[in-house]
């Protein structure tokens, strides 16, 4: 069994995020000189303007509402953790730090890799998701069973709700992508019947089932409905007959999104800006360019769509 299809274990007493420097803050003109210079040209940038505050990333806005989630827990006990992993030094990544504490983040863990690759520290972290500007780490992160997703930089979105919600592509995101190939190999119709068929049969899972049961167990602490200050959704090109599939799998998984969206090939952007999304997942590229007009989006390179 692969660890995509195997179960998620118990999960942690919080929910672990980690996030790179780029994800977090703006930092694409930096990037662009190290590219173009070399390190030695990036450090001394950085050093040169260590007081002066990053602007916030894409990512910014839902780190603050993760962090958010903290309020009325024990300082010792918070129910939501976030560590940056970062290929700076730790000298150069000093700016990135002052920006942190000017921000009032609550971020105190961190490693700096000096451009060695982030992802192997997911592990002993326990983060349940890793977020990251650089496609071949998400790549890696995923292939080693780690739910990651590539975060677009670009000025962050400024909220248009209070409470933090986060939606989800269904096939090769949160399930896997049997389904999907089913339809790449073999058309629109031979997927329905298959879904049809298989109905009570529930999927397997993808790359993000662990972080979703995350979710799951920390919206418990809150309370449901409008008061809760997590709402989840997933929004899914699938629609009648292939929903009752996916309704059925949640069910046997024993896990609830607040709302779900079976849209049949329509543009998925306006109805995640109804929805209000912070951020969404998605593994196709078409769907992430639509989406990415309305709300922040996280391209996650797995399955059949990805392949070649």
């Amino acid at each position: 069994m692969s660890p995509l299809s195997a179960k998620p274990e118990n999960p942690a007493e919080r929910l672990v995020v980690a996030i790179t420097a780029r994800a977090l803050f703006d930092l694409e003109h930096s990037h662009a000189l190290f590219n173009a210079d070399g390190l030695e040209a990036y450090a001394q940038f950085q050093r040169a303007r260590e007081k002066d505050v990053l602007a916030p990333g894409m990512a910014f806005p839902l780190v603050r509402k993760l962090l958010a989630l903290n309020a009325g827990a024990p300082a010792e006990s918070p129910r939501v953790e976030v560590v940056l992993l970062s290929r700076n030094s730790s000298d150069t990544g000093l700016r990135i730090f002052n920006s942190i504490r000017h921000y009032g983040l609550g971020i105190v863990r961190a490693v700096f890799t000096s451009g060695a690759e982030t992802w192997p520290y997911i592990k002993p972290f326990g983060a349940q998701l890793f977020l990251s500007a650089n496609p071949a780490s998400v790549r890696s992160a995923l292939e080693h069973g780690f739910a990651a997703a590539t975060i677009l930089p670009a000025t962050a979105y400024e909220p248009s709700h209070p409470q933090l919600r986060i939606a989800f592509d269904g096939d090769a995101v949160i399930f896997g992508d049997e389904s999907e190939r089913v339809s790449q190999t073999s058309g629109l119709a031979a997927f329905h019947s298959n879904e049809s068929s298989r109905v009570n049969e529930p999927l397997s899972g993808g790359p993000f089932r662990g972080f979703l049961a995350a979710l799951h167990e920390l919206q418990a602490a809150f309370p449901p409905g409008e008061e809760s200050p997590l709402r989840t959704a997933l929004v899914t090109a699938r629609s009648a007959p292939a929903h009752e599939r996916v309704i059925l799998t949640l069910r046997e998984w024993g896990v609830r999104l607040d709302e779900a969206m079976f849209l049949g090939g329509r543009d998925k952007g306006p109805f995640l800006e109804a929805f209000g999304a912070d951020i969404f997942f998605d593994d196709s590229r078409h769907n992430i360019e639509n989406a990415s007009r309305h709300v922040a989006t996280g391209h996650v390179p797995f399955g059949v769509t990805n392949e070649g």
